[in-house]
């Protein structure tokens, strides 16, 4: 008899919740574009109006344009791998569903823990940031908030002897979509497809209005740090394309799972990358280098030096509204990811009651919204985004991995969707996310394994989790 450790979840038996629900009790109401939209809402944040200017400045100059396709290929091959997956298991979960698949329940385990420290740190650091943003709008409006409030106990604050007590904005923002959360993934959703529409629309509106003062001449020269420097680019903006791994996690949510997931995950990063490319472009034909290595806001400052106040003004408003919902999307994946752990009897039973009129997993957005509100609130986390990345670029293997090993043991098992060009692109997948976690600091990684250990002692010791046939 197997090791419980080794023993998996049957494929069928995803199969089942996916096409019957006779598992899951969620409602099915997202379709293409509401799933489409959490796709984009987790990936378009602060990052599309700050980080082509900043990885222009700093490692690619004009070629930040290549940094962004390199990016996206990259995150095209596991995209592919998720797509696969997500409609031969079409079940909530995401990476810790695949793994239970093709590695068994320690993995499993493992790779939920992993998840849950991504998206908690990842909604916390961008909490934490949205409090910058939203003093620097209000400025424009002559209304300061007390810094001591704007920052984490003992931070020293910039340009003062002072230091931070909490910072109240991070709180307060998740506070907004854990309530959010509470009245169910339809309302959720159409917030989330609001706050997408208005961030393609603005960015859109900035394409228009910038075009016509493109120069070619600030694209000379293209590559002023070298290929070097657009592979550095490349791994520093993979991150902003990982939007498609929270879609996953809602596949029981979905209707028409099998046919609307794959569309989704495709259709998201493929209008994420044509924005990204897009506004990389104008943005290194409109300012020169010089400038982008001074401004922090390089959209609104674009806009102002075209002589667009106006819009500036909108594109400002719309970018601290708009990181609301990668907060949201986030806290989508890391609550239904804890609901089914728990479902599967690795978390503890409090985690998989629904709310009877929303069907809201409310213990779940609770406790994870009040953890994530206190990190936000009191600890500094801009050092830390190096282990969400890390922790992402695992999440990424394991599902590459897990293509290969059911597509060599269950090589017969339906797949309405198929990875192209396996073995060798699920290989090729796995191999670019070790190459960039290999590039990460020893104190990153020390973390990490830290984090692993303890999710280990806790499978261990207390958890004593059933075998699954």
């Amino acid at each position: 008899m197997s090791h419980p450790w080794f023993v998996r979840k049957s494929i069928a038996s995803f199969t089942a919740v996916g096409e019957s629900g006779s598992e899951s009790d969620h409602k099915r109401v997202l379709g293409l574009w509401s799933l489409t939209a959490l796709g984009i809402g987790c990936t378009i944040g602060a990052g599309i109006f700050v980080m082509p200017g900043l990885v222009a400045a700093q490692h690619a100059g004009p070629a930040v344009v290549l940094s962004f396709v390199l990016a996206a290929i990259a995150c095209l091959l596991a995209a592919l791998c998720y797509s696969e997956l997500a409609v031969m298991m079409p079940a909530s979960g995401s990476a810790y569903s695949y793994a239970y698949a093709a590695f068994g329940q320690l993995v499993a385990f493992l790779m939920g823990w992993d998840l849950l420290l991504e998206y908690g740190l990842s909604n916390s650091a961008v909490a934490a940031g949205w409090g910058g943003y939203l003093q620097a709008l209000l400025a424009q409006f002559g209304v300061t908030l007390p810094k001591t409030l704007l920052y984490a106990p003992g931070h020293l604050i910039p340009g003062t002897s002072a230091r931070g007590w909490f910072n109240l904005p991070a709180g307060a923002a998740v506070a907004f979509v854990t309530a959010l959360l509470l009245f169910g993934i339809r309302e959720s959703a159409r917030f989330n497809n609001a706050m997408v529409t208005a961030k393609i629309a603005v960015l859109g509106l900035f394409l228009i209005l910038c075009v016509p003062g493109m120069q070619f001449a600030h694209f000379n020269p293209f590559m002023p740090f070298g290929w070097g420097g657009v592979v550095s680019g490349a791994a520093v903006v993979f991150f902003l394309f990982i939007g498609f791994d929270a879609v996953s996690t809602v596949a029981e949510e979905t209707r028409d799972v099998q046919r609307t997931l794959p569309r989704a995950i495709a259709l998201s990063l493929t209008l994420v990358t044509l924005l990204y490319v897009a506004v990389a472009t104008v943005l290194v034909a409109v300012l020169p280098m010089n400038e982008l290595r001074h401004v922090q806001e390089p959209l609104a400052h674009a806009l102002e030096q075209m002589r667009h106040p106006v819009a500036a003004l909108v594109l400002s408003v719309v970018a601290v509204v708009g990181i609301l919902s990668v907060i949201l999307v986030a806290s989508i994946g890391q609550t239904r990811i804890l609901y089914v752990m728990s479902r599967d009897g690795l978390m503890p039973a409090a985690f998989t009651r629904l709310h009877p009129t929303t069907g809201a997993p409310y213990a779940a957005v609770l406790i994870l919204g009040g953890v994530t509100a206190f990190l936000a609130m009191v600890v500094p986390l801009e050092q830390l985004a190096d282990l969400v990345s890390l922790g992402t670029l695992a999440a990424f293997s394991v599902v590459s991995a897990a293509v290969l090993v059911l597509r060599h043991e269950f090589p017969e098992a339906p797949r309405p969707f198929r990875c192209p060009g396996a073995p060798f692109l699920p290989g090729l997948a796995i191999a670019i996310n070790l190459y960039l976690m290999w590039g990460l600091s020893w104190t990153v990684w020390s973390m990490f394994l830290v984090w692993i250990a303890i999710g280990f002692g806790v499978y261990v010791r207390w958890l004593r989790p059933p075998a699954v046939t």
